[in-house]
């Protein structure tokens, strides 16, 4: 065929396809210019999961008679003047002339200070003339059919369900981003969504907490941070509030919400030695630059961005992120109090007539206490000898730390978990878990600061590993030197450990270097220097860690709290799991009743 210039109907029908993807994507484009309108109040109304019907109502500046046939035309706009200074949301110029190519639209607006409203309608890409309407203030724009004109595009919706919570997604991140606005979405096709303004210096957190729940409010650190022109603020959930997927990271750069593989590659950063490899951490961190800083036409959805200087942004929010957690305390979700309290429910429903012992212990000097369960006609009262599975160690709490984070030691249960008694409830630390945290913090400190010594050993460890395992250690070889771990190659197939860190004490180095060849095989070899090596002191930090089921004194159990008090990230271990679980005094009255 020869080439020829194409049809304004099919250039707008293929102007459609890029940028009318699905129900969600015209509500984004329609909001987005309500925002940029100065809406206070937008409403949204679907039906079918917006296929038959999308309504978006506002309170904005509206659109003059004399501009309705100009905005449905493509490459018309007023927020756009030059393409490296965009300080609006929506931009392209085209988004109504596409809806109006694939749907049946009609925009209704009176515009400020203007005595009538005006409508112009298009269908399947044909306007109608601009006639007046009845409408108070604002805009209002319907469509409705969508994709009548392209009905080849309908076979690749998803289920009604799906758009309209795909509708529904759409209308929190922008809500998320304009606290100031209200929000309301509700059709036949959903359970209405009503979010309220909010303002003051709390609007943000009150919105997200509307958005994400409340328990997001409760387990968020607020971020604050800026470097040469460029501002971060939101927050950040605690290492120990974590989600199964990503769904829950929401990053909004201008008040527009992207998802930028550099972005999440940094909250990766973020979040390393502090969180499980396969859990998501739930943010809202919000980037502000000068629009010449950032390119935001880089596809059509306007979801993707490309900074001028990336390594500057993703070090701000790395930075910033580690020193909230770093200065938070020792501090643990709030939903692990009910999913323990839960747990205890589960394993503990009450029978008719119980009976028996619930827990034992044994204090240092020999005598015992049994704690019973007896129906309320039994007077009964025996003790019981303390059982080698069952000893707990007791000791009087030191009145002086019952105010502290963590409290004073009072048990250590199966010689592996620490109770503690606070002002207001007690916490349970796994002694294992916070230990190595410890050492694994004194580790990179030291290298930080001078290095870490070695120990020389009488006589050289030799590990056998396979070939390949072998290989791939003795490569690292210098990299394991500035941590104190001093190895060679020793044949084919084994490795010789002549030295080993002394801060971790005698240690089993054939178990040390056997995990250390099994995360090789896994490590990324574009990782930084710092990363590796902060990856072999966590695997380090384990093995020189005390080891559950080890007996611990009263004295010793609380300088374990003390120091972890004191030592940043103490609330979970370099595998992301949480070193110790609170529980208030108001869970523990709710676990039996009293409340």
């Amino acid at each position: 065929m020869p080439i020829r210039r194409l049809s304004e109907d099919m250039v707008n029908r293929i102007a459609a396809g890029e940028v009318v993807e699905r129900p969600a994507s015209v509500v984004k484009e329609l909001v987005e210019n309500s925002i940029d309108a100065g809406a206070t109040r937008i409403e949204v109304t679907t039906a079918a999961g917006g296929a038959a019907l999308i309504r978006v109502s506002d309170d904005g500046s509206g659109i003059g008679r004399d501009e309705l046939a100009l905005a449905v035309e493509r490459h018309c706009t007023s927020k756009l003047e030059r393409l490296d200074d965009i300080r609006s949301l929506g931009f392209r110029g085209e988004a109504l002339a596409s809806i109006g190519a694939a749907a049946r639209l009609a925009i209704a607006s009176r515009a400020a200070g203007a005595a009538d409203a005006w409508e112009i309608t298009v269908e399947g890409g044909e306007q109608s003339p601009v006639r007046p309407v009845a409408l108070s203030a604002g805009t209002r724009v319907e469509v409705r059919d969508l994709f009548f004109a392209t009905p080849a595009r309908l076979k690749f919706l998803k289920s009604e369900r799906s758009e309209a919570a795909a509708v529904s997604e759409v209308v929190r991140r922008l809500a998320m981003a304009h606290p100031h606005i209200r929000f309301s979405l509700s059709g036949s096709d959903r359970m209405p969504i009503d979010l309220q303004a909010a303002n003051g210096p709390d609007a943000r957190i009150v919105r997200l907490a509307q958005v994400m729940g409340e328990d997001f409010r409760q387990n968020a650190l607020p971020i604050a941070a800026e470097r040469e022109g460029v501002r971060l603020s939101g927050f950040a959930g605690l290492p120990t509030f974590s989600r199964a997927n990503s769904l829950a990271q929401f990053l909004f750069v201008n008040d527009r919400t992207v998802r930028d593989r550099m972005l999440l590659s940094a909250l990766r950063g973020a979040y390393a030695d502090l969180m499980k490899h396969d859990r998501y951490p739930v943010v809202a961190l919000f980037i502000d630059l000068d629009p010449g800083e950032v390119d935001v036409n880089v596809h059509p959805s306007k979801a993707e961005i490309r900074f001028r200087d990336p390594g500057l942004v993703r070090g701000l929010i790395v930075g910033a992120l580690r020193q909230a957690f770093a200065g938070s305390g020792p501090r643990t979700s709030t939903t692990h109090a009910g999913a323990t309290v839960s747990a205890f429910r589960r394993q503990g429903a009450r029978p008719a007539r119980p009976t028996g012992i619930m827990w034992q212990s044994a204090y240092p000097d020999g005598n015992t206490v049994a704690v019973g369960s007896f129906a309320e006609d039994e007077q009964a009262s025996f003790a019981v000898s303390p059982s080698a599975d069952a000893r707990a160690a007791v000791a009087e709490p030191e009145s002086a730390n019952l105010s502290r984070p963590l409290g004073a030691a009072v048990a250590q249960v199966h010689e592996t978990y620490i109770v503690a008694q606070t002002a207001d409830g007690l916490v349970v630390v796994d002694q294992h878990a916070a230990h190595e945290r410890l050492v694994y913090e004194r580790l990179k400190r030291a290298m930080d600061e001078h290095g870490l010594a070695s120990q020389i050993l009488l006589i050289p460890d030799v590990v056998e590993l396979p070939a390949e395992d072998a290989e791939r250690v003795a490569a690292r070889a210098d990299e394991f030197a500035r941590l104190g771990l001093v190895l060679e190659r020793f044949g084919p197939g084994a490795i010789a450990v002549r030295e080993t860190p002394s801060m971790l004490g005698p240690i089993d180095s054939g178990a040390l270097v056997r995990d250390l060849a099994e995360e090789l095989a896994e490590w990324d070899e574009t990782d930084t220097l710092r990363a590796r090596l902060d990856r072999v002191a966590s695997t380090m930090a384990c093995h020189g860690s005390v080891r559950a089921g080890r007996h611990l004194r009263p004295e010793e159990m609380d300088a374990l709290l003390r120091e972890m008090e004191a030592t940043p990230n103490a609330s979970e271990c370099n595998h992301g799991r949480p070193t110790y679980i609170e529980l208030k005094l108001a869970d523990i009255e709710r676990l039996f009743g009293r409340r």
